[in-house]
């Protein structure tokens, strides 16, 4: 029994080697039939700490740098929320008060209504009084306004265009006066604007009317306001050579000077020795054109040394308007 035993042991033992041995010999004949080679670089990578290090760093800064940026929009955002707060608060404690006076105000509506029907009643007979004042009353018998007479078919501005009227406050002044002066007229049948040394404001017209309409009306009181061609402060140009150009028998022509000063150096006698020359007189007594002036007190508004001008100018004016059939208006304001 024992002698058995031992057999089917070295049996077992026996295939195991065998089989061992195959698998051994099986791996060592794939090794050799197995091409060796070396280990291939499929791609390099260089990539360096201290770039990435740097780029993290950057992008960082960036990022601080817009949070600051939204930090301050959002404070400022606060600021106006804070802003608007206080004027809804402000606003609503003005309808309060608004409210509380609307409330007064009904109360004190039914008082008032009698008197308001005693102020009708009151109006309506001084209309009936008017209307019978005016029916009785008849227009100026030379249809004057202001004591200027209105009465020409032509108009002619002559402007001193010097420093001391276009650089002051006087030739917004003058633009009001010109405007003024044309609603006057309602309708005339020719217009023109030179300035006081005879320069005519649109060349165009050089020697010509121009047309009255609102648009030519508009255009003239718009280029005023840049116009500043040379000035000798001195009218005698200007008035004569619109007499010159512009007069006919068949014309009512006014003429309106605006200046502001005439200097030492000229003569008043001279200049109305010139003028009498060129507007002579009629049978009637009656000159050719009529001549109206307009003064502007800008010079009161310097030193006391140049103010004699002014004075000059009106002493002028006053001369030559009623020698001409015209009127001098003083202003007491330049603004």
């Amino acid at each position: 029994m024992k002698r058995h035993k031992n057999r089917e042991t070295d049996g077992f033992t026996v295939s195991f080697l065998d089989v061992a041995s195959c698998g051994f010999g099986a791996m060592i004949i794939l090794l050799m039939i197995t091409k060796s080679s070396a280990p291939v670089t499929i791609e390099y990578a260089n990539v360096t700490s201290d770039g990435s290090i740097t780029e993290l760093q950057e992008q960082l800064f960036t990022i601080r740098g817009e949070t600051t940026i939204l930090n301050r929009e959002l404070n400022a955002k606060h600021e106006q929320l804070s802003a608007l707060t206080e004027r809804i608060a402000r606003l609503r404690r003005d309808m309060d008060d608004i409210q509380g006076r609307f409330q007064s105000s009904r109360q004190l509506s039914d008082e008032t209504t009698d008197e308001i029907g005693r102020l009708a009643i009151a109006r309506q007979t001084l209309t009936a009084e008017m209307e019978r004042l005016l029916a009785n009353s008849s227009a100026p018998p030379n249809n004057a306004i202001g004591g200027v007479p209105v009465d020409s078919e032509y108009v002619i501005f002559v402007i001193d265009t010097s420093g001391s009227m276009f650089n002051n406050p006087s030739w917004n002044k003058m633009l009001g006066v010109i405007e003024d002066t044309l609603n006057v007229y309602p309708e005339v049948k020719g217009i023109q604007v030179m300035n006081d040394m005879g320069d005519y404001m649109f060349d165009s017209y050089r020697g010509d009317w121009i047309p009255d309409t609102p648009g030519r009306r508009n255009q003239i009181i718009s280029s005023l306001r840049t116009w500043n061609p040379y000035s000798n402060s001195s009218p005698v140009e200007g008035v004569t050579r619109a007499i010159n150009t512009f007069y006919a028998p068949d014309r009512k022509i006014s003429i309106y000077v605006l200046g502001d000063d005439f200097q030492p150096g000229g003569s008043i006698q001279e200049v109305m020795r010139t003028i009498d020359r060129i507007n002579v007189e009629d049978a009637n007594g009656n000159r050719l054109v009529r001549i109206h002036g307009i003064g502007f007190p800008t010079i009161f508004a310097g030193p006391a040394r140049f103010q004699q001008s002014v004075y000059r100018y009106s002493t002028l004016m006053r001369e030559m308007t009623q020698r001409n059939g015209g009127t001098f208006v003083g202003l007491n304001d330049y603004q």
